[in-house]
């Protein structure tokens, strides 16, 4: 295992953060995988996933059982675990800037288009070490000024050229759940899916905000677009956003059964060789549209009661949570607004009024624009 740090530069005298990512493996022997964890800083399971993945791979890799690269990044937000405000850590958005981690990557379609578009030939494979290639000098050609810039450059950087990207977050409380893409669902997705047991998969092309998953995976789709039909190329990185489960399940025994099914899905895409070799899952969760996450809004602030749990299925006009004004008495009934999975809720028990409070997944998609969360 080898160890790299990333110095990111300070936005005053006396200030410093790193970024630390851990490498196993051979660099361009078989596939490349990226793991993050926790970019939301304030979104804990993924960093203890990473810890019980660290000890794993080390030992594979001493083994002789890794036989491609995996790129383990443990705590991906080192400027978020820093924001902690009246014992309450505050690691989804940016203080200075006020924006999102998971937003504004860039979107480097037109500069690799630019640099090899012409270049490219009737190989598929390539064609996209090409694009690869061009992927990675892009991103070092990013501008980068404030401490965030550079964090979102360096971990592009280092996941550009992946085959593929595990960006690990958690939602309020949850089942365990992933957003991808349709590109990739059928040769991928599906068997990440399978291997995580995920109850949701949520697919959308383009979800809004430019998250770091889409950043990796959707340049693909949209620079094949710009190519002529003699120019094959295949969207080359499966990249996927995996909310495991809720913010309070921090827990061993989660964790490492999360880890070992990433290895398994691993295994499976041939970054890793383990023995005996794990089944593959015979059933997964049917995919539903992102546009089909349908979000329930408090009507006014109030105690928050949730009616219902997170994983079980419900149907549309069914009450899912109250919220009762404890100054007048009145109570409003949420209900759900589609036939689906009620699959994550506010962690929270108050809420104000207009906050997001609870999703259930559809199989319609009844959403346009902006389809991710603030």
């Amino acid at each position: 295992m080898r160890t790299e740090l990333h110095p990111l530069p300070p936005a005053a005298p006396g200030t410093r953060h790193e970024l630390v990512s851990l490498h196993y493996g051979t660099p361009g022997r078989g596939p490349k995988v990226v793991i993050q964890a926790s970019l939301h800083a304030d979104e804990v399971p993924g960093m203890l996933v990473a810890h019980h993945l660290r000890g794993r791979l080390a030992a594979l890799e001493a083994q002789g059982r890794v036989s491609g690269e995996v790129v383990l990044v443990p705590a991906a937000n080192p400027l978020g675990l820093n924001q902690w405000m009246l014992r309450a850590p505050q690691g989804r958005f940016d203080w200075t800037s006020g924006e999102n981690f998971n937003r504004q990557f860039a979107d480097l379609t037109q500069a690799v288009f630019d640099r090899v578009g012409t270049e490219l030939g009737p190989d598929a494979a390539a064609n996209v070490a090409r694009v690869r290639a061009a992927l990675r000098d892009a991103v070092a050609a990013l501008p980068a000024v404030t401490p965030l810039e550079h964090l979102r450059r360096t971990l592009l950087g280092l996941a550009i050229d992946a085959d593929t990207v595990l960006d690990l977050h958690c939602d309020g409380q949850a089942v365990l759940h992933l957003y991808t893409t349709h590109a990739t669902w059928a040769s991928h997705g599906e068997l990440l899916a399978r291997c995580l047991g995920a109850e949701v998969a949520l697919l959308a092309d383009r979800s809004g905000g430019d998250p770091f998953d889409e950043a990796c995976s959707m340049v693909w789709c949209d620079l094949a677009a710009k190519l002529r039909p003699d120019q094959p190329l295949p969207p080359a990185c499966l990249a996927a956003t995996i909310e495991l489960r809720g913010e309070h399940d921090v827990k061993h025994a989660l964790a490492s059964r999360d880890a070992e099914a990433i290895l398994a899905y691993l295994h499976h895409r041939g970054a890793i060789r383990l023995d005996p070799a794990p089944p593959l899952p015979e059933t997964c969760c049917e995919p539903t549209p992102l546009a089909g996450s349908m979000p329930m809004h408090a009507p006014h602030g109030g105690v928050l009661v949730f009616l219902r749990e997170v994983g079980e299925h419900v149907r549309a006009g069914e009450p899912l949570a109250e919220v009762i004004d404890p100054l007048t008495g009145a109570a409003s009934v949420l209900t759900s607004p589609v036939d689906g999975l009620f699959f994550a809720c506010e962690c929270k028990t108050f809420a104000v009024a207009g906050m997001a409070i609870g999703k259930v997944a559809g199989r319609q998609a009844l959403r346009s624009g902006a389809l991710l969360s603030v």
